[in-house]
């Protein structure tokens, strides 16, 4: 899948001129040519002036094109060469030295065959998924809509000073920005607290049959995501933006009218650090803050026995929820956009797994069926599904974000790769994505992950999770999704679907030729 992605990192005109030559069907093999030595001749142009610039993440890319290019050309030049001599040995009847030269083409063939076989696949971008087929039902006020927004002023850490959350490397004004412009994106109106009174009304229609908007009391549980804690101490692997979170809390406050004492944030299985307790503690003291073992202002989470008891026997995999949610009216799942070993992302669906009765230590935590998909592409039981599906977890959730301001790679260590892919330019994302459908903001984010980090840990089948949730009424798994086993039948929690490419981003709502994802991009200015 490297090879196969790797020209979604050159730069943009190199991606148009391949989009533009696939479009009018010109040969895969020619496309590779073609890309290759322009690929070349470009990495040349920038390198020779200045031979640094072969760090640059966009001519590492060049590089292994280029070197692929002049293997094949070396291949087939010395393919060439060696018949021709081969046959003039045998003409000379100089046996041995004729074998010798036959063996050398043949085996310059083979190389020559197996770079062009395995190029021209590059070429033509041909992977497991295909794009723009929808599966699902989409949900939502705008059916199927993912919002993005993306500023660039946010995020400043330069990698190796101090900690990545610093007041002085994220810009509180702009991811207040961020979120206002996220929230009016998705909903379509020009007021953060219209914007908020519609999300409401339009959950308590879908779900409750009620046309209603927040009323004062009911309360709301926000789940973020802090795997990568210890215990209270700060550390700077990838968790929860405090920034964002409080951006999110001053909104709930200002604009949707939540009273402090209705909120609750936190996560359930883990610690929550100083640099996010402190920070919103600050500001919103009454707000409860929860995590597994409470102390230190925190209160400590209690959990519902056996509350989920999934849709198959799953061995150990707890099976309490935590009363914080079960009691909610209203959950905000705020997830991170961030691979995992095993899965290949942790999105929205993951993030659910905090809620339930593990250990503060993953290590004592079963992972039994439905965590990872099958690596041979066969369609198995998703636990996420189950989340997605459960009544006091995705059934509760009116809002569903994913917090892009850094990101991360791999599921833990610090913040270490910015993104080559349009528009974010070798820059932190610095984006956040919202939708109340949960698994459409799961299927975009996953093509963002795939395309910008084909090489990622265990990405191959990992869409599978978000299309048996898409179809949890009829899953290619032929699962039976009842979550919480009362004979109630899950119908399809969502649309997935894979965008037309990485250049452009669309889906087939925004190309009008199916009832799947909408994406719609908000770039932030000052």
């Amino acid at each position: 899948m490297i090879k196969e992605e790797r020209f979604r990192k050159l730069p943009t005109w190199l991606q148009k001129t391949m989009l533009f030559l696939t479009k009018i069907k010109v040969p895969a093999k020619v496309i590779f040519i073609v890309i290759s030595v322009l690929a070349t001749i470009w990495f040349l142009f920038r390198v020779i002036p200045k031979p640094s610039r072969a760090t640059y993440p966009c001519m590492q890319v060049a590089a292994p094109i280029m070197s692929g290019f002049v293997i094949w050309l070396i291949s087939i030049t010395s393919a060439t060469f060696a018949f021709k001599k081969a046959k003039h040995k045998f003409s000379q009847a100089r046996y041995i030295a004729a074998i010798a030269f036959l063996l050398l083409g043949i085996s310059a063939t083979y190389v020559f065959m197996t770079q062009a076989s395995t190029d021209t696949k590059a070429a033509s971008l041909d992977i497991w998924y295909k794009p723009n087929i929808p599966l699902g039902v989409a949900k939502g006020e705008f059916p199927g809509r993912v919002a993005w927004g993306h500023n660039s002023a946010i995020a400043s850490w330069d990698g190796t000073t101090g900690f990545w959350w610093e007041d002085r490397f994220n810009n509180q004004p702009e991811t207040d920005k961020l979120l206002t412009v996220t929230l009016k994106t998705l909903t379509g109106l020009k007021n953060e607290k219209k914007s908020w009174n519609a999300l409401f009304v339009f959950f308590n229609k879908s779900k409750h049959n009620v046309d209603a908007g927040y009323k004062p009391g009911q309360k709301i549980a926000i789940k973020v995501n802090l795997n990568n804690t210890y215990s209270h101490e700060s550390n700077n692997e990838i968790n929860a933006n405090p920034h964002l979170i409080l951006s999110l809390l001053k909104s709930l406050v200002n604009e949707a009218g939540v009273s402090q004492e209705n909120i609750t944030v936190g996560d359930p299985s883990r610690f929550m650090t100083n640099n996010v307790y402190d920070k919103l503690h600050s500001a919103y003291p009454n707000v409860h803050y929860i995590d597994h073992n409470g102390g230190d202002g925190r209160e400590k989470a209690s959990f519902v026995e056996n509350a989920i008891p999934y849709s198959v026997d799953n061995g150990k995999v707890a099976t309490g929820l935590a009363a914080s949610f079960v009691n909610a009216d209203y959950i905000i799942d705020m997830a991170l956009m961030k691979g995992h070993v095993g899965q290949g992302v942790t999105l929205c669906a993951k993030n659910f797994f905090g809620c339930t009765s593990i250990e503060d230590d993953w290590h004592k935590n079963a992972h039994s069926s439905g965590f990872s998909q099958n690596k041979k592409g066969l369609h198995t039981y998703s636990v996420y599904a189950d989340y997605m599906g459960h009544k006091d977890l995705g059934g509760k959730t009116m809002l569903f974000l994913i917090d892009g301001i850094y990101s991360n790679k791999f599921v833990d260590k610090v913040p270490a790769y910015k993104w080559a892919l349009p528009p974010f330019n070798n820059n932190w994302p610095g984006s956040l994505f919202a939708s109340q459908d949960g698994v459409a903001i799961d299927a975009v984010v996953l093509d963002f992950v795939l395309a910008e980090w084909p090489d990622a840990p265990d990405l191959m089948y990992s869409d599978f999770s978000v299309n048996e949730s898409a179809l949890a009424d009829n899953p290619p798994s032929g699962t039976v999704y009842d979550p919480e086993r009362d004979g109630t039948k899950l119908a399809s929690l969502g649309v997935s679907e894979h965008w037309n490419n990485s250049l452009e981003k669309k889906y087939s709502r925004n190309l009008k030729t199916g009832k799947g994802i909408e994406l719609i991009y908000s770039r932030v200015t000052k």
